[in-house]
């Protein structure tokens, strides 16, 4: 008997991609950092406030009770009258110092004097908080304690007018 042996056929290699679809080694980089960033982000609110000429924008999330306006913590703003009426949105109540002791603040305020910004800043850091609590109970008590911490004011410069210094003032008749 005469022993015949099978071949078997070779195996193939796998069908390569064309070179343009391979990923680089960017690519594989930014797809690996996409990856990571993928965890559970907690939730972060941003909302804005205006008096006169003063835009505040606060952004609110979870965090450990720290409060900054313009990248500077609120304890080093000077003077100290400024420093309570941003303050004063978390001083309402119980309710609201509690829940800022659990909220990382962070507030922009641009244009307009110091003291528009200030107001600007409460009335965004009070916005930011009802929208983040998301119950009724906090905006109830900032409604009772002051409606303008909810509301802009709406109140602008009246335009400078022709003939005179200002918008209502007239410029002084000299005789001589």
């Amino acid at each position: 008997m005469t022993e015949e042996k099978v071949q078997e056929p070779a195996p193939q290699p796998a069908p390569q991609p064309p070179a343009e679809a391979q990923p680089t080694a960017s690519k594989r980089l930014r797809a690996s950092r996409a990856k990571k960033s993928t965890k559970k982000h907690s939730k972060v609110i941003v909302l804005k406030s205006k008096r006169k000429e003063a835009v505040a924008r606060a952004s609110v999330k979870a965090g450990n009770g720290v409060i900054r306006i313009n990248r500077m913590n609120v304890n080093t703003i000077e003077p100290k009258e400024f420093r309570s009426a941003i303050l004063e949105p978390i001083n309402v109540s119980s309710i609201t110092r509690e829940l800022a002791s659990r909220l990382s603040i962070d507030v922009n305020v641009n244009g307009g004097g110091a003291s528009s910004q200030v107001q600007a800043a409460r009335g965004a850091i009070a916005k930011a908080m009802v929208a983040f609590a998301d119950t009724d109970s906090i905006r109830k008590e900032y409604l009772r304690y002051d409606r303008f911490m909810l509301v802009d004011d709406t109140r602008r410069v009246e335009p400078k007018k022709f003939k005179g210094p200002k918008a209502r003032a007239r410029f002084q008749k000299s005789y001589r």
